[in-house]
């Protein structure tokens, strides 16, 4: 019998085959990005990373990832809420679900969660940095398997 990451892990074409689901892991701290492609690819994943807000954006371009896991700070304090404003802008993307990565509340004693933030970010979950393994693959699960008309495209959301 399958687990339950693998039923998660695992998408169909339309041919009926299962696929693996594709990951793109946008994050400036290199530590960060391999943990996230280590836990999900151990789970089955097929992760790709990056590690600026534009590189993560032409890399999910060709990539077509199933999930994006975003940083909130990168290059500057907003580049992760830029990033996912593109991405819920490119017809391709938009309907991808984003997992927010924040360090946040430790810089500026500032909590996002969807309840206060939903309704102007564009994303479909937060999660406060460092996250543990098992959290992040409940996540991903969770997200992956949210209905597209779950998907938070226009910030409007405030509860998932």
């Amino acid at each position: 019998m399958s687990s339950s990451h693998e039923i998660f892990s695992n998408l169909q074409n339309a041919k009926g085959e299962d696929i693996m689901a594709k990951i793109i892991c946008i994050d400036d701290d290199l530590d960060v990005t391999e943990f996230l492609r280590i836990t999900l690819e151990a789970k089955g994943y097929e992760v790709e990373t990056a590690h600026n807000g534009e590189d993560g954006y032409e890399k999910a371009c060709s990539f077509k990832p199933d999930m994006i896991i975003l940083d909130v700070m990168m290059s500057n304090t907003t580049e992760g809420f830029h990033t996912a404003y593109k991405f819920r802008k490119n017809e391709e993307l938009s309907l991808v679900p984003i997992l927010m990565l924040t360090s946040i509340n430790q810089e500026f004693n500032y909590n996002f969660s969807m309840e206060k933030d939903g309704e102007f970010l564009p994303v479909d979950d937060f999660v406060e940095k460092p996250i543990s393994s098992k959290s992040l693959l409940e996540k991903t699960e969770r997200l992956l398997t949210l209905p597209k008309e779950e998907i938070n495209i226009k910030g409007i959301k405030k509860v998932i």
